[in-house]
């Protein structure tokens, strides 16, 4: 039997570019996991996830994070779970942890994570989303899905000018096109 060993490959080759006021590069270090609140459930879990992990649920806009874990909002009923391999934690455990109360699905193959990060991000986020990305509007610990440049994505806003840039991998080299493009026109 052949000797197989399975290793990540990153959808953009694990791309990273600095620019003169912002810096843009592929997360290949997150894990996703999607939990969906069972009908009626939303109790069950909201004491699960604190008993188990010290988290709290996310609001409509609002991730929350504790140990390593980060909470993103997807829909009324559903939420991202992010975390690095550090962690310790697998689809696995997750499930472990979270049986009969929350529904999981891996989703760390699905997504494309690129982290936009220095005080230039906002000029370049400002060409290609339509959101109003003021602090006092969208503060930090906030997700939202939104559209760039005619793809969905969600944008989470992990601090003042670090953000998480969240589309499906099938359209990763569009979407790392529209916002590395950006970047070059507005972050000078």
């Amino acid at each position: 039997m052949a000797d197989i060993s399975l290793v990540p490959a990153p959808v953009l080759g694990g791309f990273q570019q600095t620019f003169a006021t912002c810096s843009l590069a592929e997360r290949i270090d997150i894990a996703l996991i999607s939990i969906a609140i069972p009908r009626q459930g939303k109790d069950a879990l909201t004491q699960g996830i604190s008993a188990r992990w010290a988290l709290d649920m996310p609001g409509a806009t609002k991730m929350t994070q504790a140990n390593g874990l980060r909470a993103i909002p997807l829909t009324a009923d559903q939420f991202l779970l992010a975390f690095t391999p550090e962690n310790e934690r697998t689809e696995a455990s997750v499930q472990a942890d979270l049986e009969g109360i929350g529904y999981t699905t891996v989703q760390t193959d699905a997504w494309v994570i690129l982290e936009l990060s220095g005080k230039g991000s906002i000029a370049a986020l400002e060409r290609i989303c339509p959101l109003d990305l003021d602090l006092e509007v969208f503060p930090n610990e906030s997700a939202s899905r939104t559209v760039m440049d005619h793809l969905g994505v969600l944008i989470a806003r992990l601090a003042d000018d670090r953000f998480w840039l969240m589309s499906a991998r099938s359209s990763a080299a569009s979407f790392l096109h529209a916002v590395d493009t950006s970047c070059r026109w507005s972050a000078i």
